[in-house]
C-alpha cells in the first residue's frame, strides 16, 4: 500500500539555529539556508548546503546524541539510576509510538539523507560545465554526501526495522525504510517503504559511490572530522557485518584500517584517556563529530546524558572488565555518587581538555571496531588463529592478556569472549542493541538493584524488538505504515 510521505526538510548552514516556521511534521522550506530551488547553482553554495547536511548528522537528535545512545540505553551494559526522566521510557521498555527520541531521530535521519540527496543532485547538474579544479570539489562534496546518506540510512534501519540478519536467519524481506536514492522525496509524494534488504542495498550502493568520487576527486581531506576514505571502508564493514557477508566484512575493516595506517592500539592508561582529551585527539578514530567547547549541545550533550543525567556502566558490565584494563582508566564517580544510585562522570566522554563532558566528541567509526569486525568474521569463516589474532589487538587493553594463549581455544568459547569483548571496547558507542539482536542473545535488559548484577526482563528475546515509527509522521498524511512494534516488548 502507497502512502505519503516525508515533507521537505530544512536544509541549515553549519552553526545556525533551528527553528520551525510553520505547523507540519517536516517543513517544506529551507531557513536560513540555501533556497529550496535554483539554490544550488554555484559549487560554493553546494559546498555551504554540505555544511548544513553535517550540522544534521551534528545536531543532539541525531548522531549528536540520541541516534547514538539509543544503541546502548536499553541493554545489558546501561544503567540508569531514575534521578532524571532522560530515555527513561526506552530504558524501562515503556515506549510509545509518540516517543519524542523516537520521533527526533526519524526527523534528523531524514533530513540527513534528503539534503545528501540534494547535494548530490546539485553537484551532479553542475559537473559537466566544471573545470577540472571544480570537477574535483564537486567529486569530494559528491563522496562526503554520500557517505552521509549512507551513515543515515544504516542508523535508520537498524532502529526502525527488523536486524537484516539474525544467527544465519534471514529478515531482509520485512518492511525497511523508505529509501531516498536517485532525487529527493517532494511534498505529498506516494512512496512506500523498502524491504530491509532493498535498505541495505542502498546504504552500500551510497558508499561504494563515495569511495568513487573520492578516488575522482585524489582523495579526501585528511581529516576524521569530515567523512573519508577509512571511514567509507569502515562503514562498509559494519554494513556487510550486520549482513553476515564475512569476507567482505573482514576485507573493508582491513582497508579502514590500512587507509588510517592503524596497525596497533594504545594500552597504557594514561595514553588511553588521551585518545578522549576531545575532537581530533582520538588517533584511533576515523570519523568524529566536530564538537567543541563553543560548538555544542549543552544540557542536550552526549556527555551530559551519561553524567549528570545519570546513565552509568551497568554492574554487568563493571563486572566483566578485568582489574587491569586501561579502558576503565576514564570510569569516574562523582562525590555524590553512591553503590545504589551511580553518578556517573562520563566515561569516553569525560577527558575533554576542559574536563566538561557536555563539550566531549562523539567517535562514529574506530579501528577497534574493525579489529573485532575481523576477528568474529574469521571465526563464523573458520579461521581461529586470525581471528584470536585480531581480537588480541584489542584485548590486550587488558594487561593480564598479552597473547593469543590467553584468549579461549575453542571457536565457540572465543566467540563467547569476542561477545564480551564488544561490550567492553564499545560501551557509549551504540553498538550493543543491534549485537544483541543479531546474535539473537536471550538479552538481560532493565538493570535495577545496582550495585547488584539485577534486570526487570531476563531471557529476552530482543532480536525481535522493532521501536515504532513516530506516530506524528504515521498520521500526519505523509507517512508510512506504522510497524507491528508492541508486541515485540518484553513482558
Amino acid at each position: 500500500m502507497k502512502k505519503n510521505i516525508l515533507k521537505v526538510f530544512a536544509m541549515m548552514t553549519f552553526g545556525l539555529g533551528i527553528s520551525s516556521c510553520g505547523e507540519n511534521f517536516l517543513e517544506t522550506d529551507y531557513y536560513k539556508g540555501i533556497e529550496a530551488e535554483g539554490g544550488l547553482s554555484t559549487v560554493n553554495n553546494i559546498s555551504t548546503a554540505l555544511n548544513g547536511t553535517y550540522y544534521n548528522l551534528f545536531y543532539y537528535t541525531f548522531a549528536g546524541n540520541y541516534a547514538i545512545n539509543i544503541g546502548d540505553i536499553p541493554t545489558d551494559i546501561s544503567y540508569w539510576n531514575s534521578k532524571t526522566n532522560h530515555f527513561n521510557n526506552i530504558y524501562t521498555y515503556t515506549v510509545v509510538d509518540t516517543d519524542t527520541y523516537l520521533n527526533d531521530i526519524w526527523e534528523y535521519g531524514y533530513k540527513v539523507a534528503d539534503n545528501a540527496t540534494r547535494v548530490i543532485n546539485g553537484a551532479q547538474e553542475l559537473y559537466d560545465g566544471c573545470t577540472a579544479e571544480e570537477k574535483a570539489q564537486l567529486d569530494q562534496i559528491m563522496a562526503e554526501a554520500y557517505g552521509l546518506r549512507g551513515y543515515a540510512e544504516l542508523m535508520l534501519v537498524n532502529i526502525y526495522a527488523h536486524q537484516v540478519k539474525v544467527n544465519g536467519t534471514d529478515f531482509s524481506s520485512q518492511p525497511g525504510i523508505v529509501v531516498i536514492d536517485q532525487k529527493p522525496i517532494e511534498a505529498l509524494a506516494e512512496v512506500t517503504r523498502s524491504t530491509v534488504g532493498e535498505s541495505y542495498r542502498a546504504i552500500l550502493s551510497d558508499l561504494n559511490n563515495a569511495l568513487t568520487h573520492f578516488d575522482a576527486a585524489g582523495g579526501d581531506r585528511g581529516s576524521i572530522l569530515y567523512f573519508n576514505k577509512a571511514a567509507v571502508y569502515g562503514l562498509l564493514a559494519r554494513t556487510n557485518l550486520y549482513l553476515e557477508n564475512w569476507n567482505d566484512a573482514k576485507k573493508y575493516a582491513q582497508m579502514a584500517l590500512d587507509e588510517k595506517d592503524i596497525t596497533t592500539l594504545t594500552y597504557d592508561a594514561k595514553a588511553y584517556a588521551a585518545l578522549y582529551t576531545g575532537n581530533e585527539s582520538n588517533t584511533e578514530s576515523m570519523l568524529s563529530l566536530a564538537i567543541t567547547q563553543t560548538d555544542n549541545w549543552s544540557a542536550n550533550s552526549n556527555g551530559t546524558l551519561w553524567s549528570t543525567y545519570n546513565y552509568s556502566p551497568s554492574p554487568k558490565l563493571q563486572a566483566i572488565y578485568g582489574t587491569n584494563d586501561c579502558r576503565t582508566s576514564i570510569f569516574g564517580w562523582s562525590e555524590k555518587s553512591t553503590p545504589s544510585v551511580p553518578i556517573f562522570t562520563g566515561g569516553k566522554l569525560s577527558q575533554h581538555s576542559s574536563g566538561n563532558s557536555a563539550y566531549a566528541t562523539n567517535y562514529l567509526v574506530n579501528a577497534p571496531e574493525m579489529y573485532l569486525i575481523i576477528a568474529e568474521a574469521n571465526l563464523k569463516t573458520g579461521d581461529l588463529a586470525n581471528a584470536s589474532n585480531a581480537l588480541l589487538t584489542v584485548a590486550k587493553r587488558n594487561a593480564d592478556i598479552t597473547s593469543v594463549n590467553d584468549l579461549p581455544a575453542t571457536s565457540d568459547a572465543l566467540m563467547s569472549f569476542i561477545k564480551d569483548e564488544r561490550a567492553r571496547e564499545l560501551f557509549q558507542e551504540g553498538h550493543r542493541l543491534y549485537d544483541l539482536r543479531r546474535w539473537d542473545e536471550a538479552a538481560d535488559v532493565f538493570a535495577i538493584q545496582a550495585p547488584n548484577i539485577a534486570f526487570t526482563y531476563t531471557n529476552y528475546k530482543i532480536s525481535d524488538l522493532v521501536f515504532p515509527i513516530p506516530s506524528a509522521e504515521v498520521n500526519s498524511g505523509f507517512g508510512v505504515e506504522q510497524n507491528d512494534w508492541s508486541g515485540t516488548l518484553p513482558k
